[in-house]
């Protein structure tokens, strides 16, 4: 024991003494400096390698070179310009408009002579009826039928806010009652639901998808002391979880959508770690109309203990009565195991007024992370459901009054239409060879590509004839996004679409004014940094 005592002590000595020996020769400053230096090159390495995780080394490669040329003398400013010119592009005019925009209160009010003047500038908006994807999705005109009860039932309740429960207690008994319908289509009465099912009204499927995430976030921070968060959604899914991601300091993982557009659940796996808190279905997802696989998404949910969203914004009045009809519809809502929230616009396929949408929770322990309760404050104790804090009652009353006027059999009836003229759009587009359909379509959604055609081209000839389609892209391609404003007019939407292959088919190149070279550079553009700056840009000049 001593002699092993005496050898160690030995041992130090001499170490000591060669240390001192090989440092003696070094500055002073220069050994204070160095851990330092060491300390901040590691740093750099690790954001490096963190960067180049997040976004691969391609991706992190062409940023840095791009910031390196944007460096060079003038190189920066050229870009601004021809940025400018782009947006200038987009924007199509719509400076003109705003210089003829009010920017003050008029001295003299209008009184009721200001309902004209909002007629007089309505008549500019676009004709609408029978020409969007999506947009509007109640038939007819909106001076009858179902547009005229629900502009009654929210001009009744115009006044409300929910927020003063005591008060306004119709209000609330509706948006009670519009959660626990939508709930009771999405299975909360089936055993496998746990049959807690709760949620709330929010004013559309953004906010839905903000309050899904901010809730998981809290909910497995308190479950799993996560405190630094990531989710991960196909390349399919919503841009609000990019939003969500931005505004709750998320770290977002994207994942390729597999050979059919359907989320990949592998893909998913791979990229789970302790710090996850949440993976995400779409049901059907917003590009293509196609449903992921949410059973395979809830086992794998399950088996980590984390949170499912499921996106039912479009599907959530449609999938239950397309299945009640027949359809081949896979398992979406909280009859699958893993499921822990759902989100379902009203005011999509639910025909409510704009504004109105409901997000839901397995249970309430999970729902109790969406609110905000505050004790401090010196106006008196607050607790808030959403993130709005006073809402629009007209919007909540509108939806009740269109489901409860609707009934089951109006959304089977309306289901049936819309599926029906879905499958004739498909068709119709198989007949046309120079189109392609993205995957295979569950809903009412088609979108369509071509090989051997600009797109985007065939999109400005549709829009020359007065259509309001959606660009999309990896890969590019347009989509319809189908509604009971179709169903009339379905025929002309196809013969319109042949005329417009033919016309790009005998005539290939860029029309005036159109701006399918705008959308063909800015999938093609590699810098993915200027298409954002582009983008915030153009936003910065329309609002």
């Amino acid at each position: 024991m001593d002699y092993s005592s005496s050898w160690l002590n030995s041992f130090l000595v001499r170490f000591r003494l060669s240390a001192n020996l090989f440092l003696s020769q070094f500055e002073p400053l220069a050994l204070l400096l160095a851990p330092l230096l060491t300390l901040f090159i590691a740093r750099l390495l690790h954001s490096l390698l963190s960067v180049i995780h997040e976004k691969g080394l391609k991706a992190t490669v062409l940023a840095l070179s791009m910031r390196s040329i944007k460096l060079v003398p003038g190189v920066q400013s050229y870009i601004d310009a021809e940025k400018q010119k782009v947006v200038d592009k987009l924007q199509s005019g719509s400076k003109s408009k705003k210089e003829h925009w009010r920017t003050e209160l008029p001295t003299t009010g209008l009184g009721v002579g200001v309902i004209e003047e909002m007629k007089d500038v309505k008549s500019n908006d676009a004709d609408w009826k029978g020409k969007c994807s999506g947009t509007v999705y109640i038939g007819g005109s909106e001076s009858e039928g179902h547009f005229s009860l629900i502009n009654e039932a929210c001009s009744m309740f115009a006044h409300t806010n929910p927020l003063h429960l005591d008060v306004f207690q119709s209000v609330a008994l509706f948006e009670a009652e519009v959660v626990a319908m939508t709930a009771d289509l999405l299975g909360c009465k089936e055993k496998a639901s746990g049959g807690q099912v709760c949620g709330n009204m929010t004013s559309g499927g953004t906010e839905s998808i903000l309050l899904a995430v901010k809730t998981s976030r809290d909910y497995m921070k308190a479950k799993k002391g996560i405190t630094r968060p990531e989710m991960i959604i196909a390349e399919s899914a919503h841009s609000a979880y990019d939003k969500a991601a931005q505004y709750f300091n998320i770290k977002l993982r994207h994942v390729p959508v597999n050979k059919e557009f359907k989320a990949d659940v592998k893909a998913i796996r791979k990229q789970i770690n302790r710090n996850t808190i949440l993976i995400v279905g779409s049901a059907p997802g917003y590009p293509h109309g196609i449903i992921d696989p949410i059973q395979e998404l809830g086992k794998l949910a399950d088996s980590y203990g984390i949170c499912l969203h499921v996106d039912l914004c479009l599907g959530g009045f449609v999938l239950p009565f397309a299945l009640k009809l027949g359809y081949p519809i896979p398992p979406f809502d909280f009859t699958v195991r893993g499921v822990t929230s759902i989100s379902a616009d009203v005011h999509k396929y639910g025909l409510a007024p704009k504004g109105t949408s409901v997000v839901l929770y397995r249970n309430h322990d999970i729902r109790k992370h969406q609110f905000v309760a505050v004790t401090e404050w010196s106006g008196g104790l607050y607790v808030s459901p959403t993130i709005a804090g006073s809402r629009p009652g007209g919007v909540i009353a509108g939806a009740w009054a269109a489901m409860m006027s609707l009934g089951q059999q109006g959304y089977l009836e309306n289901t049936r239409k819309i599926m029906e003229v879905s499958k004739m759009i498909q068709k119709g587009i198989k007949e046309i060879p120079e189109l392609f359909i993205i995957g295979n379509p569950d809903m009412t959604i088609v979108a369509f590509g071509s090989a051997v055609l600009d797109i985007f081209e065939v999109n400005d000839i549709m829009s020359g004839k007065g259509w309001h389609l959606n660009a999309l892209q990896r890969p590019n391609s347009i989509h319809i996004c189908v509604t009971l404003q179709h169903v009339p007019v379905v025929d002309a939407f196809l013969q319109d679409l042949r005329e417009a292959v033919q016309t790009v088919k005998e005539n290939p190149g860029p029309i005036s004014g159109g701006l399918a070279p705008i959308y063909g550079a800015a999938g093609r553009m590699p810098d993915r940094g200027m298409v954002q700056d582009l983008l915030v840009n153009y936003m910065d000049g329309t609002c």
